[in-house]
């Protein structure tokens, strides 16, 4: 179930990568927030592997054993605390285990299922995640001399933003249940928080009251799907 290569030339933490050795399994359904991922994770030299549903991941980890395990809360199969819940009664246990939203009432749930540690998105400092993560290891996990502080931001492809703005804009097309736009909803939450999308987050958050009031949705959601349709065809810059 161990992930390491016994084959590959042995990899220690530095102060430049404190994450060498490491390799982190996400469990994200968004290619935008995926991406801002995996560049967080190659600036501190840990390796990604993703899957991007509950179904996936427990593939995934049906065949190895990641060093650390970051869930996002809310996916198409259902919720991320299933996962960490199931994750944190394994034995022998993933090293690590992070919840991960961008809404920060998901926080409790997360710690409640058996996390060890909670991200909230956006998150775009290299120097704050591997400080958060670095907190969780053990000491044979950390740098042998003092770290280099990047205090620096990423910044992810927008083509995958625009990739999740097709998928969300393909599923609102379709819905036809509640369900559909529970999650539609709290996908572009996350993505538009990411992306900083104001307008978009804003309309969003507009088709939620609305559905909380019980008031009718059809003007709520045609502007939203008119932003979309803008995103999609690359007449907003991002």
């Amino acid at each position: 179930m161990d992930d390491r290569d016994p084959f590959a030339p042995l990899r220690f933490p530095s102060a430049a990568r404190p994450l060498l050795g490491l390799t982190v399994l996400l469990v994200e359904d968004s290619r935008f927030a995926s991406e801002a991922m995996r560049l967080l994770c190659m600036r501190s030299g840990a390796r990604i592997r993703r899957a991007d549903c509950l179904r996936s991941a427990r593939r995934h980890l049906q065949v190895y054993r990641p060093s650390v395990l970051i869930v996002d809360v809310g996916l198409p199969d259902g919720s991320g605390a299933e996962l960490i819940a199931e994750a944190a009664q394994t034995i022998p246990r993933i090293g690590l285990i992070m919840g991960i939203s961008g809404n920060d009432q998901s926080r409790d749930a997360c710690l409640a299922a058996g996390a060890d540690g909670f991200l909230e998105k956006p998150l775009r400092s290299i120097a704050f995640f591997q400080e958060l993560i670095l907190s969780h290891l053990p000491q044979d996990h950390q740098p042998p001399t003092p770290r280099v502080l990047h205090d620096e931001t990423i910044s992810p492809d927008t083509t995958a933003y625009r990739d999740d703005i097709a998928h969300v804009a393909h599923l609102l097309s379709a819905a036809e249940d509640d369900s559909v736009l529970d999650y539609v909803t709290q996908f572009l939450e996350g993505v538009a928080v990411l992306a900083g999308d104001t307008p978009l987050r804003a309309a969003n958050q507009s088709v939620v009251a609305a559905r909380a009031a019980g008031q009718p949705l059809r003007s709520d959601l045609a502007h939203l799907a008119g932003l979309l349709q803008d995103r999609i065809a690359d007449r907003v810059a991002i």
